[in-house]
């Protein structure tokens, strides 16, 4: 998670309060305002955004944009759909990105589609050669 100078640097966040494990404010994303939520506490960076208006749930677009406000380039976070006996939802139009401060597997690149400057045939290779297929 970026430092809370990094953080600020976004001009559209608007800081209320800060604690020492993260913060809360005002943010403008896209065409909505809404209120975020941050922590660093444990072993998990936080970040949950909540527009004003009900009828808004963040896109994709825009968990993009809060992604690159909190978390360095490097950094891979989460969006969690855990099993439905687990399921919290104290706001319907509140999302969360998290990050596992530890070691987290991520599934390789070549499962999820063709990178830039992949082309097919590279990701099926990749893909043969880790799956141990033989042709």
């Amino acid at each position: 998670m970026k430092t809370l100078d990094e953080i600020k640097k976004y001009t559209r966040l608007h800081v209320d309060r800060v604690a020492e494990d993260g913060g809360c404010g005002i943010i403008h994303i896209g065409i909505w305002d809404g209120s975020v939520i941050w922590s660093f506490g444990g072993g998990w960076d936080h970040v949950s955004v909540c527009p004003f208006k009900r009828n808004i749930t963040p896109t994709w677009d825009d968990m993009t944009k809060l992604k690159r406000i909190f978390f360095e380039d490097n950094e891979a976070v989460i969006q969690i759909h855990p099993q439905e006996s687990e399921y919290v939802n104290n706001m319907p139009n509140c999302l969360h990105l998290w990050r596992y401060q530890g070691d987290f597997p991520l599934p390789p690149a070549w499962m999820i589609g063709v990178r830039k400057g992949e082309s097919v045939a590279d990701v099926l290779k990749q893909a043969n050669e880790e799956l141990n297929v033989v042709r």
